[in-house]
C-alpha cells in the first residue's frame, strides 16, 4: 500500500455515443472515487454527469464514491440504460425468429 502523500496514476474515463474521454491523472493516495472525479475536471466538460444518478465504478465493477483508489485504477461514469437490457434481448430474439420463418423452406 503507498504511503499517504505519494502519487498514484489514475484514469477517469467516461462515454457517450458521439464521444470517449480518458483522462489520466495523477493524484495523492488516499484520493477517493468522487474526488479524481471532481480533480480530473469532467464535471465540466460533461455537464449532463449528475453524480447523484450517474453510477460510477472500478473496470467495470459498480462501487462507491468514498472508495479509495489504488494506483492504476480507471474510474468510470456510466450512463443511465435507456432501454431494458432484458427486454431488448427479447426483442431481438423474436426479431430473429421471425426471419428464420420467412425463409420460405419446407424444412425439407
Amino acid at each position: 500500500m503507498a504511503e499517504q502523500g505519494t502519487k498514484i496514476p489514475v484514469e477517469v474515463a467516461y462515454a457517450r455515443p458521439d464521444e470517449q474521454v480518458i483522462i489520466p491523472l495523477e493524484v495523492s493516495s488516499g484520493t477517493t472515487v468522487q474526488q479524481a472525479i471532481e480533480l480530473s475536471g469532467i464535471l465540466e466538460q460533461f455537464p449532463e454527469i449528475d453524480l447523484d444518478k450517474n453510477k460510477v465504478g472500478i473496470f467495470g465493477k459498480i462501487t462507491r464514491g468514498d472508495t479509495e483508489l489504488r494506483e492504476r485504477d480507471r474510474v468510470e461514469i456510466y450512463r443511465p440504460l435507456i432501454a431494458d437490457p432484458k427486454e431488448s434481448r427479447r426483442r431481438r430474439a423474436a426479431k430473429k425468429e421471425q426471419q428464420g420463418d420467412t425463409d420460405g423452406g419446407s424444412g425439407n
